[in-house]
């Protein structure tokens, strides 16, 4: 029996940074010199305009991503970079997931995304788009348990992060 290859955790980072052109270009460079993938990045403008929050949720070890949150931090429109892997925080994503379905389909796919507490966004005459948001992993078994019906189109908005309480995000 061949091993299953050991993933790394995922690490998710929030950036403050300036709201100015190519400081996403530079942010990800950075990730590239270190050869780590991002999985997920969201952009979002913050509350004052002039800076936008990031949140990139990246796979790889510890040690490398601490050497690329520093260098991050070193960014001139950085205003901080936090690493809130392990830290206590609210997470959560959304996904659209469409799939052609026939009416004798309907009733199972229905109960799953019920389950999930999915909404139907749109119900055509071959096809259903739902519309689920949480945690990664619910995202992930929700997706799992719709592939066997034919999934023909999947968005995923990436992750979302907040600190609790007065810890900074």
């Amino acid at each position: 029996m061949e091993a299953l290859p050991i993933t790394q955790p995922a690490h998710t980072i929030s950036l403050f940074v300036n709201n100015k052109p190519g400081v996403l270009s530079r942010v990800a460079m950075t990730f590239a010199r270190r050869a780590f993938n991002i999985e997920s990045l969201v952009v979002s403008p913050a509350v004052e305009g002039r800076y936008s929050r990031m949140t990139i949720a990246a796979s790889g070890s510890v040690e490398t991503l601490e050497q690329v949150v520093k260098q991050l931090a070193k960014l001139v429109d950085v205003v901080h970079a936090i690493d809130h892997t392990g830290e206590d925080a609210h997470e959560t994503e959304i996904a659209l997931v469409k799939l052609e379905c026939a009416l004798d389909q309907r009733t199972q796919i229905l109960q799953i995304a019920e389950h999930y507490k999915a909404k139907v966004v749109d119900y055509g005459t071959d096809s259903l788009i739902l519309q689920v948001y949480g945690g990664s992993e619910k995202i992930d078994a929700f997706i799992g348990l719709l592939r066997p019906f034919g999934i023909t189109e999947l968005v995923r908005s990436g992750k979302l992060l907040m600190a609790r309480g007065r810890q900074i995000t």
